[in-house]
């Protein structure tokens, strides 16, 4: 343990952004499993309905994203990667379901 007052604090104020870090982290996690699913299930039943779900889980996603490369989670290219390979994932379906029809 620090002795140092600014030693002490900057302990705290790490703690402090590691929870927040974690916290977005966490939601980007989450959001993108939403969405995988949602798509798994666009591929099962393509219709317009679960076309549009899949779109806004992707829109939460991508969101989610933007802000946590904004408050420094993830580095800029970081979050454009991510953010690519959903939109990839997304079109190769789409893909698919054009080749099928």
């Amino acid at each position: 343990m620090a002795n140092i007052k600014s030693a002490i604090k900057r302990i705290q104020v790490a703690e402090r952004n590691r929870l927040r870090n974690k916290s977005y982290r966490s939601a980007v996690k989450t959001l993108t499993k939403r969405y995988l699913a949602a798509l798994e299930n666009y591929s099962a039943d393509p219709n317009s309905e679960t076309m549009a779900a899949a779109q806004k889980e992707l829109s939460a996603v991508f969101s989610q994203i933007d802000k946590a490369v904004k408050r420094g989670v993830y580095h800029r290219n970081a979050g454009a990667r991510r953010k690519s390979r959903l939109s990839q994932a997304f079109k190769s379906v789409e893909s698919q379901q054009a080749e099928a029809s």
